[in-house]
């Protein structure tokens, strides 16, 4: 029952912004809005995903961990359904940002409920719980144009679908009882772990790797469909992409607690990423399927383990929330520029490919990041 609470939590964090990539360029069009403000319904999340974490741990010692979940599963589930009114472009717009309100909270609270019910095998459980991520990130974007078109090719009625598992999760997390342990309470004056320097290693590594996958999601298409291949073939690029973040999510944290250097592993995501972004920067139609994958495969594998870091640094659930909140805090808070930044790019330059050489070089940074943790690790 904990473990399916979890998986369908997580699998409720990443559909309401994944499912605009397929839609966005129709949508704005229809909305007469310009690409660096579209990208907000993708950046605002982010950002309050990023800003409001923090609160998280604070709100779970007033709620309780599990009732503030299930706040948040419900949520999500209303700013998915104000998502019928969306052609509406301001309700689309404050649509995200509740959207970003409920994952900030949700985000470190179920990385304490994981340290909280499953330390003994925290490597496999990240596993399901990334998995389950990268499941709703695929599900929206490969899902949505499809659904739209059976939905009367309404997009507003296609992106709204996906309120529906977040209505069974807040059903599923209500029904579970609420704890709060004593040593959380003892704990309860403690804040981030703002003056630890691996706190900070950590948080940089997150923030590149989510705006890396952000910047992806809403513009990855429309690189594709630039370079010179059909709108169709671009969307199945993208929606592989998404896909091939599924193996690599449950695979690697399980791994990494089997051969004991997540590090390493986080180097190699982080090498494979950077080729993958340079090929789709410099010779976006050669070989493109392959890059769709291995882009795949690094993103979602660096997301993963990035999940694993904060459950190895501290003790208690809740402290693991607070490593959990400061690394979405800072990561979030940087990664949302990124979409906007990247369609600015776009209208200044004319083209994707100046941009999508700077997200080359953040994947370079990213990897030079693993590194330097693996480096000083503690023993």
């Amino acid at each position: 029952m904990l473990l399916l609470a979890l998986i369908l939590a997580a699998i409720n964090l990443r559909p309401g912004i994944t499912s605009l990539a397929p839609l966005i360029e129709r949508i704005a069009a229809e909305l007469a809005l310009s690409r660096s403000l579209i990208s907000l319904t993708t950046a605002l999340p982010v950002l309050c995903m990023g800003l409001l974490a923090p609160l998280a741990p604070r709100l779970a010692l007033k709620m309780g961990l599990e009732r503030t979940i299930a706040l948040c599963m419900g949520v999500i589930a209303l700013a998915l359904l104000l998502r019928l009114a969306g052609h509406n472009a301001v309700i689309l717009i404050g649509s995200a940002v509740l959207l970003g309100a409920a994952i900030a909270l949700a985000g470190p609270l179920l990385s304490g409920f994981i340290k909280r019910y499953f330390m003994d095998r925290m490597g496999s459980v990240v596993g399901w719980y990334s998995l389950s991520m990268a499941i709703g990130g695929a599900g929206g974007a490969v899902l949505t144009a499809p659904a739209t078109q059976v939905l009367g090719d309404d997009w507003a009625r296609g992106l709204a679908l996906w309120a529906l598992p977040a209505l069974l999760g807040l059903l599923l997390w209500s029904c579970l009882p609420n704890r709060l342990d004593a040593d959380e309470l003892s704990d309860s004056n403690a804040g981030l772990p703002w003056r630890k320097p691996r706190a900070w290693l950590i948080s940089a590594f997150f923030a590149i790797q989510a705006g890396l996958f952000y910047a992806l999601a809403t513009w990855a298409v429309a690189r594709y469909h630039e370079a010179g291949l059909s709108l169709l073939h671009s969307n199945s690029l993208f929606s592989v992409s998404m896909l091939m973040g599924l193996p690599s999510s449950f695979l690697l944290p399980w791994l990494a607690q089997r051969l004991g250097n997540r590090y390493l592993l986080l180097l190699g995501c982080g090498l494979l990423s950077s080729l993958s972004l340079a090929m789709i920067s410099f010779a976006p139609t050669f070989l493109p399927e392959l890059w769709a994958v291995s882009i795949g495969l690094g993103l979602g594998g660096s997301f993963a383990l990035s999940l694993v870091l904060p459950l190895y640094e501290a003790g208690s659930p809740l402290a693991v929330s607070r490593w959990t909140a400061m690394m979405l805090f800072v990561g979030y808070s940087m990664a949302c520029v990124t979409p906007v930044l990247t369609g600015l790019a776009r209208d200044v330059a004319g083209n994707y490919q100046l941009p999508f050489m700077v997200l080359t070089s953040l994947g370079l940074l990213m990897t030079l990041l693993a590194w330097i943790m693996g480096a000083r690790r503690p023993n």
